[in-house]
């Protein structure tokens, strides 16, 4: 898509950053973000705070103008077309199931003004880089693609099975096959792969890339580089340490590995001496020049080998390693962290050397660098005063995130993720380090130490297999529109497209292509839609760690409906909640935005109503609709959970939670929302529960999985049985473990008894039903019937009393009927 031109250099930036041709996406309350958010960077486009006043929209100067004209006439051979083929794929697939997206709905309005209601939304989650069970069609040829708009053939088109002509289901153009899908029956086409599944996987390994071979054993790995903050006392050095070996330990063979120090220098280990611990030593106060790279890496040292050649010196390394000996406080430590992810990628480069026989050769995938940090960057380039109360602290912390973020995208064009994993009680200033890892693809994560969690995260760090160069591309047909995209990428501006005249798609450029991301797309039509079904087309190319170049195509169909009931109960309560809580948090940056947004949640279950509902008679209530009963429970618990809440004790832990739910992948988003709740019964069984403060019963153990977090929560009476507490205790600890075991980031696991002061983590997830009179207990929790008398009254005396509202309370507060449970 041609970057967008303003036609006099006085005007607004464009509106939303909305192409022309799209309707400026409006919400009556609040207003409406840009087009295409990405919780890593700003929109590609500048784009407009407020909708209230209407702005000129900058028209693009290329030839690929979106266009609401209607679809173009094809020859009368299309007539012939519809009768021949109208019946292809009834029963090729469930319009419902697709892999790696998620709609919100299953159905589509018809009515533009009720899809477009902005209350309920409706949009899909899609994850590029998902693992497909059972494996994807794999298509080892170009795609046949719509010559006007550029859309991909698929099961959906029409075909006349004579000319082998396809009729695209974006535009409605009529395509040539080049003879591929003449065949003498419809029975005949479904052996082509495009034509029998939603998803399939285009694989190009070309003459420059070895042969595609999906197994492990042929994946090449790309080199990781350790960055290890060495300012750390004992304490934290020796769980440092003992994590860092067991890492090693972790990594496949072929594995290239380089470790870096930092702290007023830098220190770069040298592989090829094998007595002792060596390492070449640069000076952490500026960046290092290009003649002191050159001469650095093109010396004798070896910065960066192989796992099976070096595991014994790397163990040498790491156990030389000493704690901090001057006597000043954590905090004002000298840390050059920027320097040294800048010489870790200089290594990770390394001399041009490499060229052979004039093809360079490249890893699979993403190269890796992971920080371990134990405080703030107050040394070097990206650097910070140590003391907050520095006069002109302000000033140099924008340098300094200017800097970072420039780090982060030099990274990204090296194809080189930067992951940050910080641990401790010092700290260490993530607005600072949130852009480096963020413009590279990577994450940072908080740790309470760096022990277990710290550990288990650097090997899952490097294990998640991460392709490069991703551009992901959205087609819908039928007038349906992009309104906004949140996820890890930015808007993409790809110039010169001219092989199809009208190719409306939204480009978005992926930072990383990785199973554990997802894109929340929201859309909006532009009219009333006339068709009985509508269709969606998600595109991803990316080159994986095979060196293979993917184009993996998801054509999706979904059926229309004039029906509001019809429309409500194919709403997936829980992906509609994910796309709002993702809308919602977008615009929660500060706490007192997360304030505004509690708000924003509380007008949206009103308008709800108001729309889908029905008026209570004679009353100024409003029923919530039935259909939609699981949605406001799960906003409730995403009001006053650490996304939105005041559950968190620092605004940095609330910022890496933020970053980590704006582009995690469904299920993990799921979590982050809402917890779930499992109590342990006899004989080792788990019983899901509803996540209210009803399950904590003293003779129980509860496991409550909230995402980066997994509670186990001992009642007193079950903890004095000291044989029974044990057993509950580690049955407790192998769900956790179970359900958490291919998570990133790896959560916090903590056991704690009642009462203790720990248990106020508990407390504080767990919706406070025990407000709420007896017979609406039994009908949210039906567990409770299941309870004694004597227990009942035990467990209603154990609340302490406080002023957050029950669920139900809250719902009547903002005059709005609960639905009742299903």
């Amino acid at each position: 898509m041609p970057s967008p031109s303003l036609k006099t250099p006085n005007l607004p930036s464009p509106a939303n950053g909305i192409r022309a041709g799209s309707p400026v996406p409006h919400m009556s309350t609040p207003p409406g973000p840009p087009v295409f958010s990405s919780p890593l960077q700003p929109a590609a486009v500048p784009f407009r705070t407020s909708p209230a006043t209407p702005q000129p929209i900058a028209y693009s100067s290329g030839s690929s103008l979106p266009t609401s004209s209607p679809p173009p006439h094809f020859s009368n051979g299309s007539v012939e077309l519809q009768r021949q083929t109208s019946d292809f794929t009834e029963e090729l697939t469930n319009d419902a199931d697709y892999p790696n997206v998620l709609f919100s709905a299953h159905k589509v309005l018809k009515q533009k003004k009720l899809t477009n209601v902005p209350s309920l939304g409706f949009g899909a989650l899609v994850s590029p880089g998902g693992e497909v069970s059972p494996g994807p069609q794999i298509i080892q040829r170009d795609p046949h693609r719509c010559q006007n708009c550029g859309a991909y053939a698929n099961l959906y088109c029409n075909i006349l099975l004579g000319s082998g002509q396809w009729q695209c289901v974006i535009c409605r153009n009529l395509n040539g096959s080049e003879g591929e899908y003449i065949a003498p029956s419809k029975e005949e086409l479904r052996n082509l792969p495009e034509l029998s599944s939603p998803l399939v996987d285009y694989v190009q390994t070309g003459n420059k890339r070895p042969g595609f071979i999906p197994v492990s054993e042929s994946r090449i790995s790309a080199p990781i580089v350790l960055v290890i903050d060495e300012c750390l006392d004992e304490q934290h050095l020796q769980h440092l340490q003992s994590s860092l070996h067991a890492f090693l330990d972790s990594l496949p063979p072929t594995t290239k590995l380089g470790i870096v120090l930092y702290g007023r220098t830098v220190s770069v280990y040298d592989f090829s001496e094998e007595s002792m611990a060596s390492a070449d030593v640069l000076s952490g106060d500026k960046s290092p020049s290009e003649e002191t790279l050159r001469a650095f890496i093109y010396g004798t040292g070896i910065y960066l080998s192989t796992i099976h050649a070096s595991l014994s010196v790397a163990h040498a390394i790491l156990s030389s390693l000493t704690p901090y000996k001057l006597n000043s406080p954590e905090v004002s430590r000298d840390r050059c962290l920027g320097t040294a992810v800048e010489v870790a990628l200089a290594i990770i480069q390394g001399p041009s050397a490499e060229m052979s026989r004039g093809v360079v050769k490249r890893p699979g995938g993403n190269s890796r660098i992971i920080v371990g940090a134990g405080g703030p960057c107050t040394y070097g380039p990206g650097s910070v005063p140590h003391s907050l109360g520095h006069p002109n602290y302000l000033h140099l912390e924008k340098t300094a995130l200017k800097w970072m973020e420039n780090l982060g995208r030099e990274a990204h064009r090296q194809n080189t993720v930067v992951d940050i994993l910080c641990a401790g009680t010092c700290p260490v200033r993530v607005p600072l380090l949130q852009p480096l890892a963020k413009s590279s693809g990577g994450v940072l994560i908080l740790h309470d130490d760096f022990g277990e969690a710290f550990g288990v995260n650097l090997q899952r760090a490097s294990a998640r297999a991460a392709g490069s160069h991703g551009l992901l591309e959205i087609r819908c047909s039928d007038n349906i529109f992009v309104s906004q995209v949140v996820g890890p990428g930015e808007e993409a501006h790809i110039d010169g497209n001219e092989s199809f005249k009208n190719d409306n798609a939204l480009a978005i450029q992926m930072l990383s292509v990785e199973e554990t991301q997802s894109f929340a797309v929201s859309m909006e039509n532009r009219a009333d839609i006339k068709s009985d079904f509508v269709y969606f087309q998600f595109a991803v190319q990316y080159s994986n760690i095979y060196h293979a170049d993917i184009s993996r195509v998801i054509t999706v169909r979904l059926p229309t409906v004039d029906s509001i009931s019809a429309y409500l109960e194919s709403v997936q309560d829980e992906v509609a909640a994910v796309l709002i809580g993702k809308r919602t948090l977008l615009r929660a940056k500060t706490l007192n935005d997360a304030l505004d947004m509690r708000l924003t949640l509380d007008e949206r279950i009103k308008d709800i109503a108001i729309k889908f509902g029905s008026q209570v008679p004679k009353s100024k209530l409003y029923r919530y609709p039935k259909e939609l009963s699981l949605l406001p429970e799960l906003l409730f618990h995403l009001r006053r959970g650490p996304l939105l809440g005041s559950i968190l004790g620092h605004e940095d832990e609330r910022s890496v939670l933020l970053s980590l739910f704006l582009n995690a992948s469904f299920d993990l988003s799921l979590r982050m929302l809402a917890p779930r709740c499992l109590m342990h019964r006899e004989g080792g069984t788990f019983e899901e529960l509803p996540a209210y403060d009803l399950a904590m019963q003293s003779d129980a153990a509860v496991v409550l999985d909230h995402g980066t977090d997994v509670f186990i929560w001992l009642g007193a009476e079950l903890a004095a049985q000291e044989g029974k507490s044990a057993a509950a205790l580690a049955a407790c600890r192998t769900l956790a473990e179970e359900l958490t075991e291919l998570r990133f980031p790896a959560p916090r696991i903590l056991a704690f008894k009642e009462g203790s002061s720990q248990a106020r983590y508990f407390v504080s997830r767990l919706i406070p039903a025990h407000k709420d009179p007896p017979y609406e207990q039994e009908a949210r929790f039906p567990q409770l019937r299941t309870l004694s008398a004597d227990q009942r009254t035990k467990l209603k005396s154990s609340f302490l009393h406080f002023d957050d509202p029950s669920f139900c309370e809250w719902m009547r507060n903002l005059k709005v009927l609960p639905p009742e449970p299903t």
